[in-house]
């Protein structure tokens, strides 16, 4: 018979060891400089990213919506290439940070902003703190 405890269980989450430190299996510190973002600061800087390209698009281009799409994409991609982070994220204090292989960031950038486009990878996380278009990309996002 089922029991109530049972049913429970699958609601206290995925299981995980409890002394786990995210990040620790990208060889990222468990703290400090270099460590994985925390949650609230992905959001918040997608936000400041979107609202500059929305003041761009609202002064040069009538708030076009396909403008603005194009200039989201254009501030990732050129940002992440040349800085390793886009504007909001340097205000937030964060950082985009290759994890895996040798591709050269540029392809990193487009393939994350591709991936982040498609807004499901943004939604799936792995144990380590970081989104699935992270994750396809080999970069994860650490502070500074």
């Amino acid at each position: 018979m089922i029991d109530r405890k049972d049913l429970g269980s699958w609601m206290d989450g995925a299981p995980s060891a409890p002394d786990y430190v995210k990040g620790s299996s990208l060889g990222l510190p468990g703290t400090g400089p270099g460590a994985v973002a925390p949650f609230w600061r992905r959001p918040l800087s997608l936000l400041l990213d979107w609202g500059l390209c929305m003041v761009i698009s609202a002064l040069a281009f009538q708030s076009d919506a396909m403008v603005n799409l194009v200039l989201f994409v254009a501030v990732n991609v050129l940002f992440l290439s040349l800085f390793g982070g886009t504007p909001g994220q340097f205000v937030l204090r964060v950082r985009v940070h290759p994890v895996r292989g040798r591709t050269p960031m540029i392809v990193r950038a487009l393939v994350r902003t591709a991936a982040m486009l498609l807004i499901l990878p943004a939604c799936f996380w792995t144990k380590d703190g970081q989104p699935l278009h992270d994750t396809v990309a080999g970069t994860a996002v650490v502070t500074v």
